[in-house]
């Protein structure tokens, strides 16, 4: 992966530790806030390098799924299995080691104002990793060139378009060599003109030996790159297909509507007639 970008010492720095598969199983997984069950019964199994999309209206449970990867949120019932193993019980360095091979890119950037670009990525490498300034640095830098941003290292945030923001953010997921990303809709904050420069970086990561699970409303990304395509809505999951499928003959009568209205804006259930 990214490793082979950086000298043999400063990848192993970083990598104290590996997952041997970077797998995730949901088994009866839920979550509940008090009374309102926000996910119930959740069943999948996602193989490693393997490319998901997660789709569904807005409320029906996508991003809470993905941060329970990570423990963002915790379970209520049921596990989640990363490389084989229960990590419900993950604790303290546990949690933390498991964390270190999971990236996670949030819609709204989550870049620190008064950093730069270099810095948001050089920050957890030394503080966390324990890089040294000139191995953290040369890390950043072959991060930022590979997402098109070389030149702006130096820029701040402000300084910065939202889509270029965004592929900060997506540097910095990846500066600890993750072996699983976690996108939560990471383009639904961007300008219309910045949207595919951000899923250019996300289809030249894809199919690159990480395991990315992508909570997305772009279903050209959906279509093309991912290898299969999740369908939730209620809290519950009502289809999984590969894209070909799913896009084509969805089976679900849900996942029928959600297509209809999405792939075509102007589709009404009901022809309302009006006179001018």
């Amino acid at each position: 992966m990214l490793s082979g970008l950086f000298s043999r010492s400063a990848a192993q720095a970083a990598e104290p530790y590996r997952l041997r598969q970077a797998s995730v199983e949901f088994r009866n997984a839920g979550k509940s806030w008090g009374s309102n069950q926000v996910l119930r019964e959740i069943n999948l199994t996602i193989a490693p390098g393997e490319v998901v999309a997660i789709l569904g209206p807005s409320g029906s449970g996508k991003s809470t799924l993905i941060r329970l990867i990570n423990q963002l949120e915790t379970l209520s019932e049921g596990d989640i299995l990363i490389d084989n193993r229960p990590t419900r019980q993950l604790r303290g360095a546990a949690l933390r080691q498991l964390r270190s091979r999971i990236g996670f890119v949030f819609q709204q950037f989550n870049l620190y104002a008064h950093l730069s670009a270099l810095q948001n990525i050089t920050l957890a490498l030394k503080a966390v990793h324990r890089l040294s300034e000139a191995d953290a640095t040369a890390r950043a830098r072959a991060l930022l060139a590979r997402v098109g941003l070389a030149e702006k290292a130096d820029h701040y945030p402000s300084q910065l378009s939202g889509g270029q923001q965004q592929r900060v953010a997506i540097a910095r997921a990846l500066a600890s060599d993750p072996q699983i990303i976690l996108f939560d809709e990471p383009t639904s904050a961007l300008d219309p003109e910045t949207i595919g420069e951000v899923l250019q970086v996300m289809k030249q990561l894809a199919h690159s030996g990480i395991t990315m699970v992508v909570v997305t409303h772009e279903m050209q990304f959906a279509r093309e790159i991912a290898d299969r395509v999740v369908f939730i809505d209620g809290g519950e999951i009502l289809e999984i297909a590969t894209p070909q499928t799913f896009f084509n003959r969805p089976e679900h009568e849900r996942a029928r509507r959600f297509l209809n209205k999405v792939l075509d804006p102007l589709h009404t259930e009901d022809t309302h007639h009006a006179d001018f």
